[in-house]
């Protein structure tokens, strides 16, 4: 059974590359269909104008984001923004690597409202800070916990405030 038989939307990817690199250039996007579903990468200095191109084009209108996610590779994080299209239907998934220390993005919250929770879950598993995010901090840990838990070197406290984490 293939994605429209279940009832969702095509994964949308050779296309859109291709209209982004007409509208940013080739630096930092390409194509990766080898690894499960497909995705586009896209360089971390231009991530609010791609998200802003994917919403605002009119053949595109990718007007819902999905999730706004990481994975720790102990080396960079990988954050991925998958977003859909009502009005196509379709979906995509654009990556953007990070530096593991320090790494940060634009924030997309004022593009799409639903970042400003996953943009703070995102920050809080695994350190991304997102650059003028209207509220940055912890929304599943309490403010002083210390550490991210989704990071590959994370040591869980032996105790927190007096309680056993066992």
């Amino acid at each position: 059974m293939d994605r429209l038989e279940k009832g969702n939307p095509p994964v949308v990817s050779q296309g859109v590359l291709a209209k982004l690199v007409a509208r940013f250039g080739q630096d930092g996007f390409a194509l990766v269909e080898d690894k499960g579903d497909p995705y586009i990468t896209a360089p971390a200095a231009s991530v609010r104008e791609v998200m802003a191109f994917l919403r605002d084009d009119p053949e595109l209108r990718f007007d819902q984001l999905l999730i706004v996610t990481g994975v720790d590779y102990a080396d960079h994080i990988d954050v991925l923004y998958h977003l859909r299209s009502y009005s196509n239907p379709a979906t995509i998934a654009i990556k953007v690597t990070v530096a593991r220390d320090g790494g940060s993005l634009p924030s997309i919250a004022d593009i799409h409202p639903a970042a400003d929770w996953h943009e703070r879950e995102t920050f809080d598993m695994l350190g991304v800070r997102f650059e003028r995010h209207p509220n940055l901090r912890r929304i599943l840990l309490p403010e002083d916990w210390d550490g991210h838990p989704l990071r590959k070197d994370y040591k869980q406290p032996e105790e927190y405030h007096g309680i056993a984490n066992s």
